[in-house]
């Protein structure tokens, strides 16, 4: 099999760590079939898409409607990479799940709008599919309803023309859409659990996600919360995407 590549942006390493196990974990895959690469350490280099089965590109601090003199050069440089990536993949319909960070980097594309409008607080929230969701092949392995992990401050405003919306919380009306048949952005983490979300919490502590004083009631309410389903698009991604060597 051809394998996978996993893009990360998170420069903590304990949480880049836990977040590419967690991948790992939900797709099925071995460390030599899903191949990272992390972005906030150093440069992209040159992407052969037919070296690939598909890409998988995880969350992480970066928000592509950050003022631009507030982004340090690494984000900027990242932003560059996967734009220009994020053109290519949408040109030849290849597979690409970009969780969270996703939605920053493909949702700007094709008249797409990124911003501030409709970020949600951390925690667990029900996701809504939609009719095309349900006929999805990849989000029809979810139930039409299910808790997913999510927190973010920014989100699509205005949808990429040609993309076809996938689902929506209460708050936030684009959590996932499709470009082409193959190409997709979530705005839920797909790869969390209780312990992931608590320890991200405590992370990014300082990146603005939350008032101090918030950060032992939004554990608690992550504990409590039953999230079972989104992992389950991980592995049906490899499923529909695998390509033999």
């Amino acid at each position: 099999m051809r394998p996978f590549l996993f893009l990360g942006t998170r420069a903590e390493d304990d949480v880049a760590q836990q977040e590419y196990d967690a991948v790992l974990a939900g797709t099925g895959l071995h460390p030599d079939e899903l191949v990272r690469v992390r972005l906030e350490a150093g440069p992209l280099g040159d992407v052969d898409l037919d070296d690939w089965s598909g890409i998988v590109l995880g969350g992480g601090p970066f928000n592509a409607s950050d003022p631009e003199d507030t982004k340090s050069p690494a984000q900027r440089r990242a932003e560059a990479e996967l734009r220009g990536l994020a053109e290519r993949v949408v040109a030849a319909d290849f597979p690409f799940l970009g969780a969270c960070y996703g939605i920053g980097v493909l949702g700007g594309l094709a008249g797409g709008v990124v911003d501030r409008t409709w970020g949600e607080p951390i925690g667990a929230l029900p996701v809504r599919l939609t009719p095309e969701g349900v006929a999805d092949p990849l989000f029809g392995a979810l139930p039409p309803v299910f808790d997913a992990y999510l927190g973010h401050k920014e989100a699509v405003s205005r949808l990429p023309d040609g993309a076809v919306l996938l689902a929506s919380t209460r708050t936030c009306p684009v959590h996932a859409f499709r470009i082409g048949r193959n190409v997709y952005a979530t705005q839920f983490h797909p790869e969390l659990d209780a312990v992931a979300i608590c320890d991200r919490i405590d992370a990014y502590s300082a990146h603005g996600y939350y008032l101090p004083h918030e950060q032992e009631q939004l554990k608690a309410a992550a504990r409590e919360a039953v999230v079972t389903e989104p992992v389950r698009l991980l592995a049906r991604f490899v499923e529909l995407h695998a390509r033999v060597s």
